[in-house]
Parts: C-alpha cells; sequence; structure tokens
C-alpha cells in the first residue's frame, strides 16, 4: 500500500510539472510565433527587430563561456583529481556550492561595484564578466562529479605506464570524460542564457548596433543589448509592438537553448561511437 501510494505521488508531480511545462510552451508558441519574420533579423530595436539584441546576447554569452568554461574545468579537476581532499580542497568546494546558489542580482551589483562605477558606465565586457561568475560554479560542479565518475583503473593503468600525472589527466581523464565536460559547458551556458538581472546593472540596453560587426572590443567596450533585458523592457512596455518583441525574444531564446542542447548530445554521442 506504501509503495503504491508513493507511485501515485511520484506520477501526480511528475504530471503537475509536465503541464506546467505544455502551459508555458504553449503560451509562448502561440503569442510568440506570429512575430517572427526577417525584420527580427534585419532591424534592431529602435527600428522594430532584434538585431542587436541577439547580437549583443551571442557576444556576452560566448565571451562569459570562454572564462567560466576555462576557469571550471580547471577548478573541477583540482578538486577531483588533486587537492579535493585537503582542507582548502573542502573550503573551495564550499565557496563554490554557496556562488552556485547566489543571487544573480548580488552578482551584477558586485560586478557593478567593480567594473561599472569605476570605469564610467556599463559595458559588454562587465556583462560577460557577470555571467561567467554564474556560469563558472556550474562547470566547476560538473566537472568535479564527471571526473570522480571515472574509473580509478584509467589512472592506476596510464601511471602504470609511465605517464605523469598531469598527462593521466589531460590525455586518459579528460578525454574519457569528455561527453561530461561538454554536459556541464551546457549546463552553465542554460544557466546564463535567460539572466536578465546581472545585465540590467552591467550591460545597460543599447538600441543601436555597434559598427563594424567585427569590431568585438568595440561592441563589447559600450553598453550592449541583450535579449533577456530587451524581454524585460517590452514586457512592461505598454505598446503592443514591443510586447510582440519581447514574445519574439523568449521564442528565438527557448529555441536556441533546445537547439544548442541538441547539438551538444548529438557530439557527445559521435564522440563516444
Amino acid at each position: 500500500m506504501v509503495s503504491w501510494i508513493f507511485t501515485g505521488a511520484c506520477m501526480l508531480a511528475t504530471g503537475v510539472a509536465l503541464i506546467a511545462l505544455m502551459l508555458i510552451l504553449w503560451s509562448l508558441l502561440t503569442q510568440g510565433l506570429s512575430g517572427i519574420n526577417l525584420d527580427i533579423f534585419t532591424k534592431d530595436t529602435s527600428a522594430g527587430g532584434l538585431r542587436n539584441a541577439i547580437v549583443g546576447s551571442i557576444m556576452m554569452c560566448l565571451v562569459a563561456m570562454v572564462f567560466s568554461v576555462i576557469i571550471g574545468v580547471l577548478a573541477g579537476t583540482w578538486l577531483a583529481e588533486i587537492g579535493g581532499n585537503t582542507r582548502y580542497g573542502h573550503t573551495v568546494r564550499f565557496l563554490n556550492d554557496v556562488l552556485l546558489s547566489a543571487p544573480s542580482i548580488l552578482v551584477g551589483v558586485f560586478v557593478s561595484t567593480i567594473l561599472v562605477n569605476p570605469f564610467g558606465g556599463a559595458s559588454g565586457w562587465a556583462g560577460a564578466v557577470a555571467l561567467a561568475i554564474l556560469a563558472t560554479p556550474v562547470v566547476t560542479r560538473t566537472t568535479e562529479d564527471i571526473l570522480n565518475l571515472q574509473p580509478s583503473s584509467l589512472r592506476e593503468a596510464s601511471m602504470a605506464l609511465g605517464a605523469s600525472q598531469f598527462i593521466t589527466i589531460r590525455r586518459v581523464i579528460w578525454k574519457a570524460a569528455g561527453a561530461g565536460l561538454l554536459t556541464g559547458g551546457l549546463l552553465g551556458f542554460a544557466r546564463i542564457s535567460g539572466e536578465t538581472a546581472p545585465l540590467l546593472h552591467t550591460a545597460g540596453d543599447n538600441q543601436f548596433m555597434h559598427e563594424p560587426l567585427w569590431d568585438i572590443f568595440g561592441m563589447m567596450s559600450n553598453q550592449n543589448a541583450s535579449l533577456p533585458v530587451m524581454m524585460y523592457n517590452f514586457a512592461l512596455s505598454p505598446f503592443e509592438e514591443a510586447n510582440k518583441l519581447a514574445w519574439a525574444g523568449a521564442v528565438l531564446l527557448a529555441f536556441a537553448v533546445l537547439g544548442i542542447n541538441v547539438l551538444g548530445r548529438w557530439l557527445a554521442r559521435e564522440k563516444k561511437m
């Protein structure tokens, strides 16, 4: 009887979650797909498009993931393979867990204090740093967990053949855990792709796109538009066209995250094969 009750409760909870998800997706598709057109990708927000917001989000997320993947993988590797059982390792793990659950707006205020106020204004670089701080603990924790799942026989076999610990980690452990490390990067990207609060304090907003497009440093040095901030501002607007753009941006963001996750799983599957 207890088993039946527990199974029924689990099925009920799953059903409630699926219904909520379906309602969200239904609202997103019914109200957002009608706003998708060519102007979305060719015009800036000042002219009724989303081009500058799309480019700004891509730039800041890519820069943030470069920093977070490098730092997160190295930190997670150190915790799993070298100093995780030391007192310092326990302290680093605890602080990483604290940062993992820290409200994103606190990160935005912190980065604003050190990178926005002293340098005279918001910028894409400040926004990327804020996003990197949010993604790094996710990558660190995932990397540590994935590396801990790798069998000790791999390390023992490599070192028995005369390989150093550095070579063992780089050419054996990281290679065996490649799919998991990719998953960690995707989780970090999912963590930051829809963040709004830190970008409001750090990246600001811009109704136009910096020209030329290949001038990355020029673009990131000024206030930078992003899809989450645009969605936040336009959703509060009393104008119907602005609301329509906000829903269209939500659709683009949702499908972008879905596409990246599918691509990551496909790459991981190909690597295993």
